[in-house]
């Protein structure tokens, strides 16, 4: 793995949109910038980048947990891939191996972990989705951080993210799953 960068972002929140007191939330988000293996080679087999995405989800998750201050309750995951890549290769990094250290880091997560994924242009946004650890249901606690950094991802790199917080939306009401 060739890695450019990290980048680690920490939000706090005191009152809602509309200036109200809330629940503190802290919300984080650990970004890491590698070089793609893969850009420009369409292949079928995208095994490369099964370690690759363990090792990111180790690396990401400890600076993560540690910035986050408490105990995670949302967790998410996203990639923005350049364009010399494929959207798949993101997939590759987030699906099948990157979720099993951050489990392990957070002490658990019996709900799949929300992801996304596209290609993107130099400092274009992705929203990183997050939902509850455990209850998949809990409809406040579905949330988004839209994430951007001025100089990734280059055509040939994969900005990887993964997202934590301690709560559930500023101020949420719209109910703890369906029918409630």
């Amino acid at each position: 793995m060739q890695l450019r960068k990290t980048v680690l972002i920490r939000e706090v929140v005191d009152t809602d949109e509309t200036g109200a007191p809330c629940d503190r939330l802290c919300r984080v988000a650990a970004v890491a910038v590698i070089r793609n293996p893969l850009a420009g080679d369409g292949r079928d087999d995208l095994g490369a980048l099964f370690e690759i995405g363990a090792a990111l989800g180790a690396r990401l998750a400890a600076e993560a947990v540690a910035a986050l201050g408490a105990p995670a309750v949302c967790y998410g995951k996203a990639a923005i891939v350049g364009a010399a890549g494929l959207a798949e290769h993101g997939a590759a990094l987030l699906h099948p191996r990157f979720g099993a250290p951050v489990r392990a880091a957070i002490g658990g997560g019996a709900s799949l972990m929300p992801s996304s994924v596209k290609l993107g242009a130099v400092g274009g946004p992705i929203d990183l989705p997050l939902g509850h650890k455990d209850e998949a249901w809990s409809f406040d606690h579905i949330d988004t951080l839209t994430l951007s950094l001025g100089d990734a991802p280059r055509a040939d790199e994969i900005a990887v993210c993964l997202g934590l917080s301690d709560g559930a939306r500023p101020r949420a009401r719209s109910g703890k799953g369906p029918g409630v």
